[in-house]
């Protein structure tokens, strides 16, 4: 049997990025020490959720993932533990300005960068004022003993994105977010929209997804939380409500999981030939 410890980090943040790196870290020597071996934090865990408002000052914040704060401390934090830690980060490359992840290795080395392929726009959500389309494509890690593909946020809702990881050997599917309440329609709750459209993906890919959320009111905008880990048939194996701190963690046997697969088909059956309309404009 073919094993592999996963952990999903569920908190709060504040403006004082030390704090939050701190808290993560915390968290994180947590589910080390039961056993994880890839722990995910949330999106942007070095302070607030800051695109709720569109401020030009705050791309001072951005840097190359080689100065960041919190990649430098998750590198430190990765070689100490031997894991894989997935760190969402405000990138600054040149001009441009990214939502980016930094795939971090047990040897502390950044394995690659991933820049968000989907920018959301609307009410608290201003991300297109400041991050630019990922140009990586989306991007699939070698981790212990599978193969992990993480989105980030935005692409959690597009299946196309979970296939594509899929169709590039992802084992798992990693999904770092920041997401909670919509200010425009406060009768809007997407939390439970949110945890189904991924179980969607575990369900139609045959594959466990781990996604890790925000919690907190961060200035009239509460972050919902609900982080969770499910299996291969969409089954929730661990979870949080809206409002918990801690450490989710599961243990999954790959061996099945590729068995379950194998056994429903969907790659077999799969008609690329007629799909070419999902690569048109509308």
């Amino acid at each position: 049997m073919t094993e592999i410890t996963v952990a999903a980090l569920q908190l709060a943040f504040s403006a004082d990025i030390d704090a939050n790196i701190a808290h993560v870290s915390d968290l994180i020597r947590e589910a080390a020490g039961k056993g994880a071996q890839v722990v995910l934090p949330p999106e942007l865990f070095e302070g607030e959720y800051f695109c709720r408002v569109e401020d030009e000052g705050l791309f001072a914040n951005a840097r190359p993932a080689a100065d960041h704060k919190a990649v430098q401390a998750m590198r430190k934090l990765s070689a100490e533990l031997g894991i894989y830690i997935p760190t969402s980060f405000f990138e600054a490359d040149g001009p441009h300005y990214y939502n980016s992840l930094a795939m971090i290795g047990p040897d502390g080395e950044v394995a690659g960068i991933y820049r968000k392929t989907h920018i959301p726009d609307g009410p608290g959500y201003e991300e297109k004022f400041y991050f630019r389309p990922g140009n990586t494509g989306f991007r699939v890690w070698n981790g212990p003993s599978a193969k992990l593909g993480i989105g980030v946020c935005w692409d959690q809702w597009y299946p196309e994105a979970a296939r594509a990881m899929m169709l590039m050997g992802a084992e798992l599917l990693f999904y770092p977010t920041a997401i909670g309440s919509e200010p425009h329609d406060a009768d809007l709750d997407t939390s439970r929209l949110w945890r189904r459209a991924m179980i969607g993906h575990a369900v139609s890919n045959v594959v466990p997804v781990i996604a890790a959320n925000r919690i907190g009111d961060e200035h009239g905008q509460n972050f919902y939380g609900h982080s969770f880990i499910c299996d291969e048939r969409g089954d929730l194996v661990a979870e949080f409500g809206a409002q918990e701190t801690g450490v989710l963690i599961a243990t999954i046997d790959l061996d099945r999981v590729k068995r379950h697969r194998a056994a429903f088909g969907f790659f077999r059956d799969r008609r690329p030939d007629m799909y070419g309309r999902l690569v048109q404009d509308v």
